[in-house]
């Protein structure tokens, strides 16, 4: 039997080739005659450079020394260049929330990502620029990103604007004309929160980022007048484009960037449809499965590809508070196998691979 194990990270235990690893030994320990396979999958979010480096042959991971953390200090940034001309950056290793020595939410910016984009572009293999958003430290709106990109944002006295989203407000001006030149760029997000408002890039995403109340307000209109500044208002409503602190909106408002879910196209670039075509079982997970998962996250795209190839499939989640949300699909709880739910974040990687030992026992092919 050939057994594709296919999940997304364990979020805040396991990361997606960890999980794999786990799960291959669990089902390898019943079935040890059994063909198993390991595709580690992303969303756009953390995590996304190792799961295409291991996916993509012939892909080398370049390195961009001492770049604009968060906070100003400089950190040590990678890309992803892949054979077919794919360059692919994840801003989470440039700009990411624990980059931060202090959570900083005015003041913490994107800087560190446009010098890592704008390296990867330079070189001459890059055909493409795929972003990945996720894990973001700031609520910028990008414009520290494009602050490296060659853009200045100015204030009414012609005076560029200091770093982070907490400037935004006295925004009255954007200059493209030193816009460096790029390769066309797609921003993949794990979100699809809007811009603005009560469901958007600061009222969701900015508390965690250290924000309070009053905060929040500040940057929520922050970034409202840089969608008026840039007369961008209609993408501000656009599902995604409050990724990464707004990341997601200032690159598609500046560079024209396309706005993706990162699920299905990291899937397609690590080979996911060829791998199932090739399996008799996938196995996915992710830290809990239920009716979000069924919406442009890894385990809903791997359950939709392998419904329409007709590969059984199985989900092992942390959680599983609605077991019969897909009928056609086994789900197995590590929560569930551990007892209690602190026993299964104690030792994850221990409990997804019982999980999968006892879905071996149990499957009936």
């Amino acid at each position: 039997m050939r057994v594709l194990v296919a999940p997304d990270s364990f979020k805040g235990t396991l990361d997606a080739a960890r999980v794999a690893w786990a799960v291959r030994r669990g089902w390898l320990s019943v079935r040890p005659e059994d063909e198993v396979r390991s595709l580690p999958l992303a969303d756009g979010g953390e995590g996304s450079l190792e799961v295409l480096a291991a996916a993509l042959e012939g892909s080398t991971l370049e390195t961009v020394p001492l770049v604009h953390g968060p906070d100003g200090r400089p950190v040590d940034a990678q890309w992803l260049a892949s054979p077919d001309g794919t360059a692919v950056v994840e801003l989470a290793r440039s700009s990411g929330l624990p980059l931060m020595s202090r959570l900083d939410p005015l003041g913490a910016h994107t800087l560190g990502l446009g010098e890592v984009m704008r390296a990867a572009a330079r070189d001459p293999r890059t055909r493409r620029l795929v972003v990945a958003l996720g894990g973001s430290a700031s609520t910028d709106g990008g414009t520290g990103a494009l602050r490296a990109l060659g853009v200045s944002l100015l204030d009414a006295e012609g005076s560029r604007l200091p770093l982070g989203g907490g400037a935004l407000e006295d925004l009255a001006q954007v200059d493209t004309s030193e816009l460096v030149e790029l390769p066309p760029v797609t921003c993949l997000v794990d979100v699809a929160a809007p811009l603005l408002g009560p469901t958007g890039a600061a009222a969701i995403f900015g508390p965690q980022k250290g924000a309070g109340t009053q905060e929040v307000e500040r940057l929520d209109a922050g970034l409202a007048h840089l969608a008026e500044v840039l007369d961008a208002r209609a993408l501000a409503s656009l599902p995604g484009s409050g990724a990464a602190g707004g990341t997601a909106f200032g690159l598609a408002a500046v560079l024209g960037a396309q706005v993706e879910l990162g699920s299905a196209r990291l899937a397609e670039l690590s080979g996911l449809e060829r791998a199932l075509g090739e399996a008799d079982l996938v196995i996915t997970g992710e830290g809990s499965f239920d009716a979000q998962s069924l919406g442009g996250k890894v385990v809903g795209e791997v359950l939709a590809r392998a419904r329409r190839l007709g590969v059984p499939a199985a989900v092992l989640a942390g959680r599983v508070p609605e077991p019969e949300l897909v009928p056609e699909v086994r789900t197995v709880s590590l929560v569930k196998k551990a007892g209690s739910e602190i026993s299964a974040l104690a030792e994850p990687e221990r409990w997804a691979f019982v999980a999968a030992a006892a879905l071996a026992r149990e499957w009936h092919v």
